[in-house]
């Protein structure tokens, strides 16, 4: 009988358990299906579409809670006003989304306001896209629209949140106005999107341009924001379909005041396409020597100065081309470290047979030595080498022949550099390795096409970073011999003016910037692979 009740109170407990696990299952959400339904627009007091409008408030009732998003970005309102609007809830959750309008509403005008995607569920953050809400102060709305693409004319994607503007041509309209006023219609491409349309327009005439608007203050900064345009007029109504190419224009020239960076350096930062004239006013004595040189790849010009005592030194710094725009500086000296010599080799270790190797130096070098370079091979057999000095990139170029799978040992001697101060290098040793050609694929690449147009053809990786560069006449056949197995992009650039450099346009002259194409996908290339690409370019 024990042993029964034993038996009984043990299925008994078993039932329990199974029981509370199936509670347990009943009380836990299964989840369901993920939410993927918008917020839906039920109301909007004024009406969406009112005309006549007078309302200093306007509030936009959806079917559940909601937030925003990013409001700051994705709000466009166009004609842009003056004083931006108080828009709730910032930052809360609510079942309509409030405007106040603090601006003063121009007569007869239609205007647009875009919510982007910021008005979002308040659960799965579940977008309302491209919500629009237009009213008019006069008797009709505006119909009329402008479509078109962004892209960026030297990358191969456009940012996103490009703005697009349309700045009506009356008889005050200046090309300059972009720099000072917001523009009459205005949308936005967002953050995914290259295609842009503006709506609700009147018929007229119009300046089209995009923006990468850094700002946010819907005008033009050429120090920071990408710019694009139509050189020609935009008369609405238009069928055309625009093409919009955003680039960095070129500063125009300016000048920073000089300091000195070190003891024995002074900087000197500028902007344009030149650097200005530097002269020294402050006389020195002839013990005293100086030496300017550009920054490589930097706006800004050196002033190596050996070792002297001053209260202050003043400068003057004169435009490149226009001589009688003449700046003056005094530079005191300050507390700071001397600059010392160091060095860098390019590359640092692995070598490829294409390669060519640089010696790098932080002071400006004035002399080299080159009984003091000896490069031996792994036999330790010397190696012959070439050397040149660069004064402009302050490096030393050093060439020789690379042979399969072979170890170079470079030393190079004490006093084989001397650099503007008169110091010398301590030893300096370095090794390279060089693999296999069968480690290394091949790549013919036929631009084929009917322009006379130089090229420059440029062998990118598959973050964009250029490895190696060809300059071309025209259409013909080139190689790029000795990659490493990966994927790779060509770019090819149209250098109309033979400089071997991409430029930009420029807005206030009506230039566009050079015409850059990138061959279609990505090359694949493997060790021991020959492979052979041909590029038929359309103009």
């Amino acid at each position: 009988m024990e042993s029964f009740r034993r038996i009984l109170a043990g299925v008994f407990a078993l039932c329990m358990l199974f029981g509370l696990n199936q509670c347990g299952r009943r009380g836990t959400p299964s989840g369901g299906p993920k939410d993927e339904t918008p917020p839906v627009l039920i109301k909007a007091e004024p009406a969406n579409e009112t005309t006549n409008f007078t309302s200093r408030r306007i509030r936009l009732y959806f079917d559940e809670y909601i937030r925003l998003q990013d409001a700051q970005n994705q709000l466009i309102i166009s004609p842009p006003p003056k004083y931006a609007p108080e828009v709730t809830p910032m930052g809360g959750i609510r079942k309509y989304v409030q405007i106040d309008i603090k601006d003063t509403l121009m007569e007869n005008t239609t205007y647009t306001y875009n919510f982007g995607q910021s008005i979002v569920d308040n659960n799965e953050g579940n977008p309302n896209n491209f919500l629009t809400y237009v009213f008019s102060t006069g008797d009709y709305l505006d119909t009329l629209t402008v479509e078109g693409v962004v892209a960026d004319a030297f990358k191969r994607s456009a940012d996103p949140f490009i703005s697009v503007m349309l700045y009506e041509i009356d008889s005050a309209f200046t090309d300059s106005v972009i720099y000072k006023q917001p523009p009459y219609y205005i949308t936005n491409t967002l953050d995914s999107a290259v295609t842009f349309q503006l709506k609700n327009l009147k018929a007229g005439t119009y300046r089209l341009i995009a923006l990468r608007d850094v700002g946010k203050n819907n005008v033009f900064d050429q120090g920071v924001d990408k710019i694009g345009f139509v050189a020609e007029n935009v008369v609405v109504p238009s069928d055309s379909v625009y093409v919009l190419k955003l680039f960095q224009e070129v500063r125009d020239y300016g000048v920073l005041p000089p300091s000195f960076a070190a003891s024995n350096r002074i900087i000197f930062g500028y902007s344009g396409e030149a650097p200005p004239v530097v002269s020294l006013l402050t006389p020195l004595p002839d013990s005293v020597r100086t030496l300017i040189a550009k920054e490589p790849q930097k706006d800004s010009l050196n002033l190596w100065i050996t070792p002297y005592q001053a209260d202050s030194l003043i400068f003057t710094l004169r435009h490149p081309v226009n001589e009688t725009r003449i700046d003056t500086f005094t530079v005191k000296p300050v507390k700071a470290v001397r600059d010392s010599m160091r060095h860098s080799w390019d590359p640092t270790s692995s070598l490829n047979f294409t390669d060519t190797v640089f010696l790098d130096a932080t002071l400006p070098l004035v002399k080299l030595d080159t009984t003091k370079f000896t490069l031996l091979n792994k036999d330790s057999i010397g190696m012959a080498l070439s050397l040149r000095l660069d004064t402009t990139a302050n490096r030393v170029q050093l060439d020789f022949d690379k042979e399969p799978n072979e170890v170079y040992t470079l030393e190079v001697l004490p006093g084989a550099l001397e650099d503007f101060f008169g110091d010398t290098n301590d030893t300096l040793r370095t090794r390279f390795n060089t693999g296999s050609p069968a480690d290394f694929g091949n790549l013919r690449f036929t631009v084929q096409g009917n322009s006379d147009y130089p090229l420059i053809v440029e062998l990118l990786d598959n973050r964009e970073e250029i490895l190696r560069r060809k300059f071309l006449g025209g259409y013909e056949e080139l190689q790029f011999r000795s990659l490493p197995p990966g994927n790779y992009r060509i770019r090819i650039i149209f250098d109309l003016n033979g400089n071997g450099r991409w430029d930009p346009g420029n807005y206030l002259q009506k230039i566009q910037p050079e015409r850059v194409l990138y061959y279609p996908g990505t090359i694949e290339m493997r060790a021991n692979w020959e492979k052979v690409e041909t590029f038929t370019v359309s103009e």
